[in-house]
């Protein structure tokens, strides 16, 4: 039953989705395929697929105990933080907290954590920001 719920609310997204973007007004510059096509390609494959789903739903799912759904609640909790502070504490900071908690949960020590978190954190912002020239949040330290 999960299943074909899940299968109805991505139909019903791709409803939204197709309508919205049959209300994007076209430009006198446009291209020949316009700025319509692909927006309601991926809307049609939403469709397709909410409709296997809900034509071929699996068996009733397992789900997981309280204590796990707690440790979910918790990994969300710790996103909307992240998201919260990156701008007050910047990219470099807040990604190694954020990376280092996640990697904890996930089953790492302690101290594994804190280096996934650090590596994972300096990693992307040398690619993303020294290497690519990308901007990212910065901190009261500037990074």
């Amino acid at each position: 039953m999960s299943d074909r719920i899940f299968g109805l609310v991505g139909l019903l997204l791709a409803a939204g989705f197709a309508l919205a973007a049959l209300s994007i007004e076209e430009s006198f510059l446009s291209d020949a395929v316009g700025p319509k096509a692909f927006p309601l390609i991926l809307a049609a494959m939403l469709a397709l697929a909410s409709l296997a789903i809900i034509l071929k739903p699996d068996p009733e799912p397992h789900w997981p105990d309280m204590g796990r759904l707690v440790e979910i609640g918790a990994a969300v909790v710790m996103m909307l933080l992240y998201a919260e502070f990156l701008p007050i504490a910047g990219f470099v900071v807040a990604t190694a907290v954020a990376a280092a908690y996640l990697s904890w949960r996930l089953g790492s020590s302690l101290l594994g954590a804190l280096a996934t978190g650090v590596g994972t954190s300096v990693g992307i912002y040398v690619i993303f920001h020294l290497v690519l020239g990308l901007s990212l949040a910065r901190g009261p330290w500037g990074f």
